[in-house]
Order: structure tokens, then C-alpha cells, then sequence
């Protein structure tokens, strides 16, 4: 075996151009290949990390008639904050929600908005909510950048918002934008204006009642709270894995086409050098060498190209990854029209096991190509072989 592959690498060295063709080609699937999948693996792990930070912590209870996908079951979807909560929430390690439709009248017109009752000193989540902690003329208020660009409003601006409480009776009042902030996640601010939640417990008539009861500790073990729904992380993260699996397959497509153009190359190279070397397997088989370990030796000498394509991919690679996972990959176009978790430049990230399965698959279909073409070694005829005569 250590005699056939010194052979292959003389081989192969000595088809020059060739040869290096094809390693840069290979090279730059395998750069390519883990690239792109590094970029998968950073969308996931950035996007499930800005919702634990702005929208869902640890995990979560929802009231069990809300829907976040029914706008009418919010008027029902509200009880009194169990006991075995309140002792969390009085640590810090718990935070109740209480979520209400409202209307907004920015510039005399009008949108539905989610008016979102929330504790200005919590920390589960990086909202700022200690800005609500303001003494105003009006209910304090923070909303988000795409809110705010949607309805031109600016900071310290006074807005009439408009709600219907417990009884079914429509009020409203004016809020003053106390800040302004700025998410990778659209669901934290789309149409969401956030006020103190003890304001919003007294606008509804709802006192001491929540929505959600988000914790910060999502590896604790949980007891069921009667009348709640317990949502884990993973639940509640599982609509951003559907998306990254999606995205993975189609990018599937585009990994065949570069190994396709790859294989491809290679394939052909065999069978040209089985064409033109005939005479010389013909001597190897004269010499002893048995016709399985001719077809073995130009399956080595095929596989090789991968070898030598992972050497070089990593001069250059190294660099460019290394370069992309500091500086990122900035979208061409605004993230914020997606409608989902995803930052405006991802930072790929790349595994030890990302690497050596990429680099292992690549190897393992390019022996099979280098293969296929090699079995006709094994119905050639010697003499006809070492006369170059054409089968």
C-alpha cells in the first residue's frame, strides 16, 4: 500500500498541469462547501440567541387559551399570577407579560398595535425597559426602530393609543416614546409597544393578571402551572430550525453542482490516463502486480487529487474563513424585511466536525469516481496492453 501511493503521488506529480487543475478546482469546493455551511451554523446559533435575548429567555408559560397566531384569544388569554411563580419573579428569575390589542394614532392615522405590559426592572430580557421607570405627563413608553420607521415617530414623541379593558370598554390615553430600540428580531418590534405592566394591569382592570411568564433558566426542571401552557426554548425556537433546515437543503443543490464540476474533472482525467497509459499498466500487471492492485493503485492515484486539494484549500482557506468569521458576511439587502430572526451580517462558524465530515466526504466520492473508470483495467489483456492496443 505505501509502495502504490508513493507510485500515485510520482504520478500524479508528474501529470503537471493537470493535476493542479483539478486540486483547484476541488479546493475550491471544499472553501465553498464550508463556507457556506459555517454560515448555517452561525445564522442558527446568532438567531436562536437574539430571540432568548428579546423575546423568549430560558422559555416560557403561556396562558392556555393564547394563541400568538389568533389575535381573538387575547381577550381571554389573562389569569391571576400563580403562587409558584411569584417567588421567581420576586428573584429576578421570572418575568410576567401581559399582552393586549390596542390602536395607535400617529399623525391622525391609525394601526393595530400589541400593547405589551412589562416590569421595567427585569433583566431576562435586553429590552430597556428601565427607561418606562420615567415620571411623565404621559404613560411611558418604549417601541422599536422598525416600529418607528414605520410610523415616522422619533423619541419624546406624545402618541394616543386606544384599548378596550376587562369589561369590553374602549379608552385611551396619550404615551410618550421614552426610547427607542434596535433588535435583530422583528417579532420584538413589530406593531409591539411596550409600557409598565403595573399601567397596562390597571388600563385592563387586570390586576396582578399575565399573558407569558418568561424564566431565565431554561435548564431547570419545571413544574406545570394549572391553566398554562409550558413552552421549552426549543418549542418556541423550532419555526428558526425549520428555516436553517430549508435553507441547508437547497444550499444541498448547490454543494452537487461544485462537486459535480469537481468529479466531473477527475472522472474525465481517469479515463484519459487509463487511455494513454495503457502500456504502462500492462508492465505493472507483466511485473506481478495483480489486476486488483493495478485498479487499486489508479483509484489511490484518483483519490489523491482530494488529498492534495484539501493541502491546498487550507493555504489559502484558513485565511479567507478566519477573515469571514471576524469581519462576518453582511447581507446584500435589508434583513428586516424577512420577517425573522436574522442579524444584517452573520458571523460563520466552523466546527471541528464540520471540517473533517466535509473533508471526509469529499475524499470518499472522489475515490468512487476515481473507481468507476478503473474497472476496465481489470478486463484489459496484457499483451494487448503492453502493445497499446485500444479495447
Amino acid at each position: 500500500m505505501k509502495l502504490a501511493i508513493k507510485l500515485a503521488y510520482r504520478n500524479l506529480i508528474g501529470a503537471g498541469l493537470r493535476t493542479w487543475l483539478n486540486v483547484v478546482v476541488l479546493s475550491f469546493s471544499f472553501v465553498v462547501i464550508i463556507w457556506l455551511k459555517g454560515v448555517m451554523v452561525g445564522w442558527d446559533y446568532q438567531a436562536k440567541t437574539d430571540m432568548t435575548n428579546w423575546e423568549i429567555g430560558g422559555g416560557q408559560y403561556w396562558h392556555s387559551n393564547y394563541d400568538p397566531f389568533d389575535s381573538f384569544t387575547l381577550a381571554d388569554a389573562h389569569a391571576p399570577i400563580p403562587n409558584d411563580a411569584k417567588d421567581e419573579i420576586a428573584k429576578g428569575n421570572m418575568t410576567p407579560v401581559l399582552i393586549a390589542h390596542g390602536t395607535i394614532y400617529p399623525q391622525g392615522r391609525m394601526q393595530s398595535i400589541m400593547i405589551k405590559g412589562i416590569d421595567p426592572k427585569q433583566s431576562i430580557f435586553l429590552l430597556p425597559t428601565h427607561k418606562l421607570d420615567t415620571v411623565t405627563d404621559a404613560i411611558p413608553a418604549i417601541i422599536g426602530s422598525l416600529m418607528a420607521k414605520s410610523l415616522k415617530l422619533n423619541k419624546n414623541d406624545h402618541v394616543t393609543i386606544r384599548w378596550r379593558d376587562a369589561n369590553g370598554t374602549f379608552d385611551a390615553d396619550e404615551v410618550v416614546i421614552t426610547e427607542i430600540f434596535s433588535s435583530n428580531v422583528p417579532m420584538a418590534e413589530m406593531a409591539q409597544v411596550y409600557i409598565p405592566l403595573d399601567r397596562l394591569q390597571a388600563m385592563l382592570l387586570l390586576p396582578e393578571q399575565a399573558t407569558i411568564l418568561t424564566y431565565r433558566d431554561g435548564e431547570m426542571d419545571r413544574v406545570p402551572l394549572e391553566g398554562w401552557t409550558h413552552k421549552t426554548k426549543k418549542e418556541l425556537t423550532a419555526s428558526v430550525d425549520r428555516i436553517i433546515e430549508t435553507k441547508t437543503i437547497g444550499q444541498t443543490v448547490l454543494y452537487g453542482i461544485l462537486l459535480l464540476l469537481a468529479m466531473l474533472a477527475i472522472f474525465d482525467t481517469q479515463v484519459l490516463s487509463i487511455f494513454r497509459r495503457q502500456k504502462e499498466i500492462g508492465t505493472y500487471i507483466a511485473l506481478g502486480y495483480t489486476r486488483s492492485q493495478v485498479v487499486g493503485l489508479f483509484t489511490v492515484e484518483g483519490t489523491m487529487h482530494s488529498v492534495l486539494a484539501a493541502l491546498t484549500s487550507a493555504v489559502y482557506g484558513i485565511p479567507f474563513l478566519a477573515w469571514q468569521a471576524k469581519v462576518g458576511w453582511t447581507m446584500p439587502i435589508d434583513t428586516s424585511d424577512f420577517g425573522m430572526a436574522i442579524a444584517q451580517t452573520l458571523y460563520p462558524i466552523y466546527s471541528v466536525s464540520l471540517v473533517v465530515s466535509t473533508v471526509l466526504i469529499v475524499m470518499l466520492v472522489t475515490a468512487v469516481v476515481s473507481y468507476l473508470p478503473s474497472r476496465r483495467i481489470a478486463k484489459m489483456n496484457p499483451t494487448d496492453a503492453l502493445r497499446g492496443k485500444i479495447q
